[in-house]
């Protein structure tokens, strides 16, 4: 069973020989975000967040504590059960412990925020927190246009990496700074120094806790994949610009040459490209910029569209 977040409701899917559709909850919410764990699923929407204790059967509003109820992104920590994470627009992170019963704003990224002037250009909200990455007790969040985060509480408190000056600037600092257009962040399982960022001025790693960055490729860029058995080898989502001949590329030597991987997809697409990576087994989940769903398997990565009457999806999980 998989479940597909978006701008109509959540979707429940399994597969035969195909996937299908087998529900449609919550319809008529724009649902931007959804983890699944211990039966448990918390869909994250433009208003606020919502609970199943029954595989999505019935709902709950889960929103208690919530100042800001635009949900961008929702995860929760591998390593400890209800301890879950709301990143919000405008930016700020709020922490439940109790399944998303209750939730507590993390003031120290609010001010953060308000000190830095976060601001996105397509909304006049003050900036919004896309994404998370967990290792241990090491944790970070991409900021969309703010930076890096970075926790050594396993989530409890925050402040800014230090390779990222929180200026949201789109000049952007000098290396070995990183570009404060972060869209998602990624914590490789071998070390929790070792830290991937797409931005929108390029893709970066830091080898030294978000102390500094590398440069590794020049692009705009969303979406990448760590192999967890093998940190150079990854999968990246390049485009030239936003939403601008999208593509999916590969590297086997941490980012020193790359190659195309995208079999059977007639790219780079024009005007998409792809805004998210879920792998889940031996699959790898592509979401569209344009609201389509891509899956390849990982040993070979041919692509093929799956679900295709489901329209405009914005994230994918499953029942962990």
């Amino acid at each position: 069973m998989i479940y597909l977040a978006t701008e109509n409701g959540l979707f429940a899917c399994e597969r035969d020989e195909e996937w299908r559709v087998v529900r449609h909850e919550l319809a008529g919410r724009h649902v931007t975000s959804v983890i699944a764990r211990e039966g448990t699923i918390l869909a994250g929407t433009t208003d606020g967040v919502f609970r199943s204790d029954d595989e999505g059967q019935t709902w709950q509003e889960a929103s208690a504590g919530l100042s800001h109820r635009y949900i961008r992104w929702l995860a929760y920590h591998p390593d400890i059960s209800d301890l879950e994470f709301a990143g919000t627009e405008p930016a700020c992170i709020f922490i439940s412990r109790d399944g998303a019963n209750s939730w507590r704003a993390c003031s120290e990224v609010e001010k953060l925020r308000d000190q830095h002037g976060w601001s996105m250009p397509y909304s006049h909200n003050a900036g919004c927190v896309r994404g998370f990455t967990f290792n241990g007790s090491r944790a970070y969040a991409a900021v969309e246009v703010g930076g890096v985060l970075r926790s050594d509480d396993r989530g409890e408190s925050w402040r800014l990496a230090e390779g990222s000056d929180g200026n949201p600037s789109f000049e952007g600092p000098p290396p070995p700074f990183v570009y404060p257009d972060v869209h998602s962040i990624h914590v490789h399982p071998s070390s929790p120094d070792l830290v991937f960022a797409p931005t929108g001025g390029g893709f970066y790693r830091s080898s030294d806790g978000g102390k500094t960055w590398d440069y590794l490729y020049e692009c705009y860029c969303r979406a990448m994949w760590a192999d967890p058995s093998d940190p150079a080898h990854l999968i990246l989502a390049p485009a030239d610009y936003v939403n601008s001949n999208g593509r999916i590329e590969e590297t086997q030597d941490g980012g020193e040459t790359w190659m195309r991987a995208s079999t059977d997809l007639k790219v780079p697409w024009r005007r998409h490209m792809v805004e998210r990576f879920t792998q889940i087994d031996t699959e790898l989940f592509a979401v569209l910029s344009n609201g389509e769903l891509l899956s390849a398997p990982l040993k070979s990565l041919e692509w093929t569209r799956v679900l295709p009457d489901v329209k405009d999806v914005n994230a994918v999980t499953e029942m962990a």
